[in-house]
């Protein structure tokens, strides 16, 4: 989701980074084998202020709530690489924003979202650590500018720009009940050549940067996990603005919060939430996720 701002509000705000995965995924993160995997997460953010290249809130009132909702497709084949089991994926997002800000954008409405896709999963489901189980995952996915985008509007579902955003999840399993999953990004941006009009630009480029979701669970009975989980964003480059960086543009972030897993005939539910802190140049807010996932 595209939010660029009008006059008033610093540069630094004006290139949001594209979405990226932020707590979408928790527990048991690396476990996989070959198969199918369907999932459909529901998503809730609210945010009741934006923060500055300072990490101070910006004056004025000003709020964004998203609604979402994310499939998830994947499979995972027989077939080994590397020792992996080879695999691949689709993953599409359909959101419904509301923003009202003092220093620029207020509006409503929604659509579809940007398709990623992963053309290489590599998925090692056989391998130990200290004696201990230890699943690990590689991805390659690649988000493509499919979604909901018009250049007349400060802000979009869409974002009109590719994003390469490879990762690497793990699950230790720690004790017989006790595991720790992460999931590491990077994340590469291309330019928007058709940036908002506002802008008075004839391209922006959100800059790099590192995010990754952390978690532990622990198994109180078959089947029923309880946990923490949490995420953090860090903006590595400058955002740029007709090949120009941008000082100060960085956007940072941190969430943490509680979670539950239930899993009953290869079905996983899961409720995660979480409380962000320290964020500078985009919102701070709450956010809880309800995923479903079906494994074949």
């Amino acid at each position: 989701m595209a939010i660029l701002a009008g006059a008033g509000l610093a540069p630094a705000a004006d290139i949001p980074l594209p979405p990226v995965n932020l707590g979408d995924t928790s527990f048991q993160d690396g476990i996989g084998f070959p198969g199918w995997v369907a999932e459909e997460t529901i998503g809730y953010y609210h945010a009741g202020h934006f923060n500055d290249h300072r990490g101070e809130k910006i004056p004025g009132s000003n709020s964004l709530t998203t609604v979402s909702a994310t499939t998830h497709l994947a499979f995972i084949t027989h077939l080994r690489l590397l020792g992996g089991f080879y695999g691949a994926e689709v993953i599409l997002p359909v959101a419904h924003l509301d923003i009202d800000t003092s220093f620029g954008p207020s509006e409503q409405h929604g659509g579809f979202g940007d398709l990623a896709v992963s053309p290489l999963i590599l998925q090692w489901s056989d391998h130990t650590i200290f004696g201990r189980p230890y699943f690990h995952r590689l991805d390659f996915v690649v988000t493509l500018p499919t979604g909901e985008y018009h250049r007349s509007r400060p802000v979009n579902i869409g974002n009109n720009l590719v994003s390469v955003n490879p990762y690497y999840a793990f699950t230790l399993v720690a004790a017989a009940k006790l595991e720790v999953s992460a999931r590491l990004h990077y994340l590469w941006n291309s330019e928007n050549a058709e940036p908002f009009r506002g802008l008075r630009a004839t391209s922006i480029q959100p800059g790099q940067a590192f995010h990754a979701n952390y978690a532990a669970s622990y198994e109180l009975f078959e089947g029923l996990r309880l946990g923490v989980n949490g995420y953090v964003l860090q903006q590595i480059s400058a955002d740029k603005i007709d090949g120009r960086g941008q000082p100060n543009s960085e956007e940072r972030v941190v969430g943490i919060g509680p979670g539950m897993q239930w899993t009953i005939y290869g079905l996983s539910a899961y409720v995660n939430s979480y409380v962000e802190t320290a964020a500078k140049n985009r919102p701070e807010g709450v956010k809880v996720l309800f995923r479903l996932s079906k494994t074949f």
